[in-house]
Parts: C-alpha cells; structure tokens; sequence
C-alpha cells in the first residue's frame, strides 16, 4: 500500500474494534426485564452486529430473522464465473452464531413496525424489540433499463447476489460459442463493490483467454470511470491486449465510459445504449441500479433516492428511532458499500446498541474498511481506508489508506502475489468475525 503499511493498517483494525469498545461502556449484567435487540438480515453487517451485540452483553436477548439457511459471500464470487474457485466455497452458514447464545429464525421479514417495534414475518410471526438492527443488503432498480426486470434476470442474470444466478451466469459463458460476444452493463453509483465489475470482467477476461480466446467483452458504463479503474486495465493490457488510450478499440475487451444500456431486448440479446448503439450478444449480464433492500423501502426507513439516512455516530435511522442500518443500504459515504465497510459499521452499530440500552452514551466510533480484487489466479490488488467521525459524519482518515502499487516489476510482483495469499487470508478472517 502507498502511504500506510499493511502492519500498520491491520494495528489500526484491531484499534478500531478496542477503541469503539473501550469508549462506549463496559459490559455488565443487567437486573430486570430482559432487553431485546431483533437483527433483520444474517449478512456481514447482520451477523457481525448480532455476534458483538451478544459478546459485549450476554444478557441481551438477541435474534436474528434471515430467510436462506446458507448465506453466500459477494466478495469473491467473481472468481466462480472464471472457474477459479466453486461456489460452495463461497458459503457460511450460523451455527457459530448459535452457540454465541444467538436465536436464529428463517424466514421472510415483511415488515418493521416502528410505533410498536415488532419485526413481521411472512409466516405470521412477531418480534418485539428494545432495539432493531436492519442489514437487507441491496435491491434493484428495475425500471431504468427497458425489457429487463426480474423475471427476465432469472434467466439472464445478473448475478450480483451471490448464489443460483452465479452459477447460471458461469453456465452460461464457460458454454458461450467460439468467437462470441459478452457484453457487461454496470449500474450507476452507488452500488454494491464498486470494484466489481472492473473483476468481473478481468475474471471472464481471464477464463476467455484459456478457452475462448477469439471471444469479445464489451462494457457499456453509464459512468466516466469506475473504481481502480486504472489497476484493472493495467492488467487487460498486460493480459488481453487493451488499448487504456483508446479504449473502445476492436479487441478481446472494448469498455465504453459514459454510454450505458438502457434497454435491452430478451429475444434477440440486443441491448440499446444511451449514445443509440444497438449490440447483440450472445452472453448479456445486466447488473441493474441499486437501492437499500425491499425490508428498508417496506418499513419506511428509505429516502427520495431509496437509501437508509443514518446518524454515523450509531447508525440509528433518521427516520425512526431504535431502528439502526448497517452495510449496502446505509447513506455512510464516503464508506463503499463493501462487506468489510458493513463489518465496520456492525461492531460501531453494536457497541452502540449495547451503550443505549444499558443507559450509557456511545463512544466515539472508527471505522475501517479494505478490499482485495483477484487479477489472476496468484495476483491481487487492494484498497484500504480508515475513517473517523467528525461533526456528525463519516470522513477519511488523511493518510491513512492506500492503493496496490500500480508497478509490475520482479519486486512488485511478488508482492501481488503476497496480496493474493491475503486475500485468501482476508475471506477466512472476515468469515470467522462475523459468523464465527
């Protein structure tokens, strides 16, 4: 990393986690009524906020309400569409929770109830709760391309929510002809890893090159640029020819900034583009617009533009007290909506939780976040940042991140290939903390 050692950026992790602890109370039993916090959603920022909830107070009532029994990461599913690695390993289940003392229900969450702070399930059932903390993740936008909605992703995926549609999609290019086209949409900021469609489409880049290698990706993006940008298209011209001073040029991968699709017929596998272009492939992956998941908009915790606003020093909604957001669907920018952000935002989220149900104030919070990004099989790119809170908002930490160098000599490669064995590392680590 360019301006903070990986030592240091692990030491100001671990701080990070002793600070918000040490700040906003100390643990102890609590006589009377037990107080109950209900966690909607068992992804990162579910699962992590229940399991510090529970360690920081084991006398909270605490539980989590997920619909699927087996939870998938996003981060790294890439690597399943180029055959890199399989799908199951991808998956955690919450077992590990269980024996924190966590109660876990599966089922659909229909509705929050914030006047009489009951959690409603599909199925009928009811949670009260003292506190409520909300991780849905993200939902789509489905009327900003025309013709596709998600009844047509199902078979035309767009795989942005690890699981069936991963291998659907992975089915679908590993089959694709000989010379054929894949053609890639990103959404619009914000979205969910921003990194993730410049992997993507370095992963299918990659999987194309072995066995397809006459085969064409061509990226329609609405955006100017998208995030390490520049480290990924190193890598296509290093590996597959691309041409970064002239980036729509005929070649294995063509990337087209400021054109992006807005419609697409399911029939013959054309997209149209906002500049008129009409495209046909023979893979197309539409990654639609994003907004906080459906629990959030159904719960009235969203705002004009379909996000959780949320105070940053304990991520209560600002629209309904004792109700807290974490992860993809919270408005904390300058943090990316990123899994290692929603494990951040968990544990400041806990320790506040705890802090005001036991009649204390929360401490002053950090946060943290970094993500790595498989180039190839042995080589890997990172960001990382550390974020403090300053007159009621999220800001950088000046200094304090950084980028993989963009330098790929004999040195530099090796540490790549060091960063690819974090990465591996990164994953089991993150996976331990928040389901462990």
């Amino acid at each position: 990393m360019s301006k903070f050692s990986r030592r240091d950026f692990i030491k100001a992790g671990a701080a990070v986690g002793a600070t918000s602890f040490a700040a906003g109370f100390t643990p102890f039993a609590i006589g009377g009524a037990t107080k109950k916090v209900v966690v909607v959603g068992g992804g990162v920022g579910g699962a992590t906020a229940a399991k510090y909830i529970k360690m920081a107070d084991s006398s909270i009532d605490v539980t989590i309400i997920e619909a699927n029994k087996d939870y998938h990461t996003c981060f790294f599913s890439n690597e399943v569409l180029s055959g890199e690695r399989e799908l199951d390993s991808l998956k955690v289940g919450y077992s590990g929770l269980k024996k924190h003392g966590i109660n876990i229900v599966h089922a659909w969450v229909s509705n929050i109830d914030p006047k009489g702070q009951v959690v409603k399930t599909s199925d009928g059932q009811s949670f009260p709760y003292d506190r409520c903390v909300v991780s849905p993740g993200v939902d789509f936008k489905w009327d900003t391309v025309e013709g596709f909605d998600a009844t047509i992703a199902e078979a035309k995926p767009h795989a942005w929510l690890a699981g069936e549609q991963t291998i659907t999609l992975k089915k679908q290019l590993h089959s694709m002809k000989q010379g054929g086209t894949f053609i890639i949409a990103p959404p619009p900021n914000p979205f969910r890893c921003p990194p993730g469609p410049g992997e993507r489409i370095t992963q299918v880049a990659n999987y194309f090159k072995v066995h397809n290698p006459t085969a064409k990706i061509i990226a329609f993006d609405p955006k100017k640029g998208f995030s390490k940008g520049p480290w990924f298209q190193n890598a296509w011209e290093r590996f597959h020819g691309f041409d970064s001073a002239n980036p729509t040029a005929d070649g294995m991968i063509s990337y087209h900034a400021l054109d992006g699709v807005v419609a697409f017929d399911a029939g013959s596998n054309t997209v149209t583009t906002a500049s008129g272009n009409k495209v046909k492939g023979d893979v197309v992956n539409i990654i639609p617009a994003q907004k906080a998941g459906t629990v959030a908009t159904a719960s009235g915790l969203t705002n004009d533009k379909g996000w959780c606003p949320i105070d940053a020093l304990t991520f209560e909604s600002t629209m309904h007290k004792n109700i807290h957001i974490v992860g993809d669907s919270s408005v904390s920018s300058p943090m990316p909506k990123s899994g290692y952000a929603a494990n951040s935002q968990a544990k400041v989220c806990a320790f506040a939780v705890v802090a005001l149900l036991n009649g204390d104030k929360p401490g002053h919070p950090t946060y943290v976040n970094t993500c790595y990004s498989f180039i190839s099989k042995h080589e890997a790119i990172s960001v990382a940042m550390v974020y403090d809170y300053k007159d009621g908002k999220i800001v950088k930490v000046d200094g304090s991140g950084g980028l993989t160098s963009k330098e790929v000599d004999a040195k530099h490669l090796k540490m790549r290939a060091r960063e690819a064995e974090y990465a591996h590392s990164w994953w089991s680590n993150i996976v331990d903390d928040s389901w462990g």
